[in-house]
């Protein structure tokens, strides 16, 4: 069953109606029966003198509002009975049994902004709601096992085999059935913005062979379907086709049909022809078919193509912002890296000054402290010189003479050791080496560790003697 919102549209437009809220009175006054409330209101519209020439003028053939509406309005006659049907497409929202729904799903998700057709103007003559439940057709109950996507397209090539085999042999033309299950041929013809032309074959109906040959195989029709329709055919001996005659109600044979995907598990019946048809009569009545629906057409395909720019504009939209965030994502990540490395660098740096600070410190440090220890050192040498002794004859005037250039002199007792004579020099802090000798020139003689406890006398130093310090 359609929804409240189905049956507005649908009534507003079947009727042409456009006050939303007057067509929710209608619907509601009968009680929302679409059938109901659409009867009655062509009924009431065709009795208005205003609408038509004549309030006697009826159909040529009492019949249900299922027939095909190739039985056209007939002025000539004359009946008071039943009031006439307007002109335009006749039409029926068919719930397909889930034996052809299963054979493929894709037209579910597809018929969103392209199943409501029906809505779009292009219909103008109730048939009625038709639930195919397991008591609507002649195939059985609902448990029969489902048709399967590769038994459906068998089904359809083996149909179009035996067709051309029967029909195309002699090398005539023939519709180009598509070799796929029903719901398959739907998508197909959503795809590609065409109606979908049915065929059901009835191989043992005397009017079959005369209507394929004379009609289906005529050169101008077939030219014609190819060109403006998804042809599908299915034979009553095949499961497939077999249900369908019974989803659309076939009664007479040869029978074709003009369908399109609706909402949910439902197709559009837009035009039924029941019975022999010559190619002139099916040709005027496909024309008249896409005529009407070619507004519908044109705007499913622009809505289409506005929905695939829409969605290309999308991606493209997307693909620049995660280029852009990429991009970013890059920038603030080589900006990360460089404040990384800057912190690296200014921590190494700051390593490096502390290292350099304490290695300073250290050396100022040390070099303090040896400058104590010689300062120590020198004072203790100096100590243990003692006072310098005054001219006598046991005393010793010794020269000494520095790299510099420098030159001192002093005293000593003639029993000082040669060692007095190094602790004199270290007590001037004349040199900045530690390792030196001693050295008189003439003779040249060097006074080193061998001769320290040598006194001056022994030495040959006294009573003086001229010594270089001569570095090592």
């Amino acid at each position: 069953m359609v929804d409240s919102a189905d049956k507005l549209a649908y009534f507003q437009a079947i009727t042409g109606l456009e006050d939303p809220d007057l067509c929710t009175q209608i619907l509601q006054a009968h009680n929302w029966d679409l059938e109901l409330a659409v009867s009655s209101f062509t009924s009431n519209h065709n009795n208005d003198p205003l609408s038509s020439s004549s309030t006697t003028a009826t159909t040529t053939t009492a019949v249900e509002p299922s027939i095909s509406p190739v039985h056209r309005y007939d002025s000539t006659a004359i009946s008071p009975v039943a009031p006439p049907p307007p002109p335009g497409l006749a039409w029926k929202i068919i719930t397909l049994p889930i034996s052809i729904i299963s054979g493929s799903l894709r037209i579910l998700s597809g018929a969103v902004g392209f199943g409501f057709w029906a809505a779009g103007g292009i219909l103008s003559y109730p048939l009625g709601f038709i639930g195919l439940g397991s008591s609507s057709g002649r195939g059985g109950d609902s448990s029969a096992q489902l048709v399967t996507v590769s038994a459906a397209s068998r089904e359809a090539l083996e149909f179009v085999a035996e067709f051309e085999r029967d029909y195309g042999a002699s090398g005539s033309s023939m519709p180009n059935f598509v070799g796929e299950g029903f719901m398959d041929a739907l998508t197909r013809s959503r795809d590609s913005f065409k109606l979908l032309f049915v065929y059901l074959h009835s191989p043992d109906h005397p009017d079959t062979p005369a209507f394929c040959e004379g009609t289906l195989c005529s050169e101008v029709f077939c030219a014609f379907v190819n060109e403006n329709f998804v042809a599908w055919g299915g034979s009553l001996r095949g499961s497939e086709g077999f249900k369908m005659s019974n989803s659309l109600k076939a009664s007479r044979f040869p029978f074709c049909a003009v369908v399109m995907p609706a909402t949910n598990q439902r197709i559009a019946l837009l035009q039924q022809v029941e019975g022999p048809k010559t190619p002139e009569e099916m040709l005027m009545t496909l024309q008249r078919v896409l005529e009407e629906s070619a507004s519908v057409l044109v705007a499913a395909r622009l809505e289409a193509e506005e929905r695939t720019a829409n969605i290309r504009l999308r991606e493209e939209q997307d693909a620049a912002y995660r280029a852009a965030l990429e991009a970013d994502q890059a920038r603030e990540q080589q900006l990360r890296e460089e404040q990384e490395r800057l912190e690296r660098e200014a921590a190494e740096a700051e390593r490096k000054r502390k290292e350099e600070e304490e290695a300073q410190e250290r050396a100022a440090r040390e070099a303090a402290e040896k400058e104590a220890a010689l300062a120590r050192m020198r004072q203790e040498k100096a100590l243990s010189l003692g006072a310098e002794p005054e001219k006598g004859p046991e005393v010793t005037q010794v020269l000494v003479r520095f790299p510099t250039g420098d030159r001192k002199e002093r005293r000593f007792h003639s029993t000082a050791t040669i060692q007095s004579l190094y602790d004199y020099v270290d007590s001037l802090g004349c040199l900045d080496v530690e390792n030196y000798s001693l050295v008189s020139n003439f003779p040249r003689v060097v006074y080193g560790t061998d001769k320290l406890s040598l006194s001056l006398k022994e030495a040959g130093l006294h009573p003086q003697a001229g010594l270089f310090v001569e570095l090592n």
